[in-house]
């Protein structure tokens, strides 16, 4: 499966998640992301979509919010505790959604997922509550950022 990994604000190109997609045979597309213009991210982001075609989209926090920003088609995505309220202007998601989120995540509230849900009218089981903080760099929310590939692909 081809995986286009946004990474999320101030995070590094090959870090644990998009590592652990490659590690279990995935092709992973990790573009560096700009840190300080979000347009210019969603650009870098669209571009690297356009020429690659990948089966699911992954975006963590910030690479959460570039990606329901751009235009993706039907492409799964995968969401791993989206800053979409504080990014961008989408404030919905696509049927084929799951979204990884933390109850302990400190940085992003879970409640601005239940509201993407609602927003969304996405069945409850799309919204996951798994991992202790933010990262979702620990083994059971890297199952089931996997997981959630897999199964929409």
């Amino acid at each position: 499966m081809k995986i286009l990994f946004l990474h999320g604000w101030h995070s590094v190109v090959g870090g644990v998640k998009p590592t652990y997609l490659k590690d279990a045979g995935h092709i992973v597309i990790n573009p560096s992301l700009d840190d300080d213009d979000f347009e210019a991210a969603v650009r870098t982001a669209q571009a690297e979509y356009n020429r690659h075609s990948p089966d699911v989209i992954v975006g963590s926090s910030r690479g959460g919010a570039v990606a329901v920003n751009m235009q993706s088609a039907d492409t799964p995505m995968v969401l791993l505790c989206p800053a979409w309220q504080n990014w961008g202007t989408a404030n919905t998601v696509k049927p084929n959604t799951i979204i990884l989120h933390s109850r302990k995540d400190d940085v992003i509230p879970f409640a601005n997922s239940e509201e993407l849900v609602a927003n969304s009218n996405l069945v409850p089981e799309s919204l996951i509550a798994v991992g202790n903080d933010h990262r979702l760099a620990d083994p059971a929310p890297l199952q089931a950022m996997l997981k959630a590939c897999e199964d929409l692909t």
